[in-house]
């Protein structure tokens, strides 16, 4: 026999549908972004600043507009660009992400940025990001991953001076 749902969860799931039609309940849909091979440089003791990569792919109009993570006191989005033999590196208040173009954040270009560490990075282990994105009309989705961190190899050839 079946029973019909009382009052009170008939009046949550039709909040919910409300909720999530209006954007309060945003999320990103799945096939609207994806983020992939995500990983955080890992810091020397004491070391204030992290950069951490990844790659993007939109599969609608969206904005990069924020990083958050309990790992740092603020994330930017940064472009390091070379300007008369001079590199430069600049925040961004936004990053465009063309409908299903893949947008690469990479060392020596655009990248986020990790100031104020709660503690060193560690290689091995992961910390948790969330990616702010913003839809035309401004509402805003949020997607957390979990970003490993890696030790960054040396180039060959390189090596320490005692």
């Amino acid at each position: 026999m079946l029973r019909q749902p009382n009052t009170a969860v008939r009046f949550l799931a039709a909040a919910a549908l409300v909720l999530a039609a209006t954007g309060v309940l945003a999320r990103p849909d799945p096939d609207e972004i994806t983020i992939t091979d995500a990983w955080a440089r890992a810091t020397a003791p004491g070391q204030p600043v992290a950069a951490a990569y990844a790659t993007l792919k939109a599969g609608a109009k969206l904005e990069l507009v924020g990083i958050e993570t309990p790992a740092a006191g603020r994330g930017e989005i940064h472009e390091m660009s070379m300007e008369g033999g001079v590199m430069r590196m600049r925040a961004l208040p936004k990053l465009a992400l063309p409908k299903g173009k893949v947008v690469k954040l990479a060392p020596g270009g655009i990248h986020i940025m990790l100031f104020r560490l709660a503690k060193p990075l560690t290689a091995g282990e992961s910390v948790p990001m969330t990616f702010v994105f913003q839809r035309a009309g401004g509402q805003q989705t949020r997607q957390t991953i979990d970003v490993p961190v890696k030790e960054v190899e040396k180039p060959a050839g390189d090596h320490d001076h005692h």
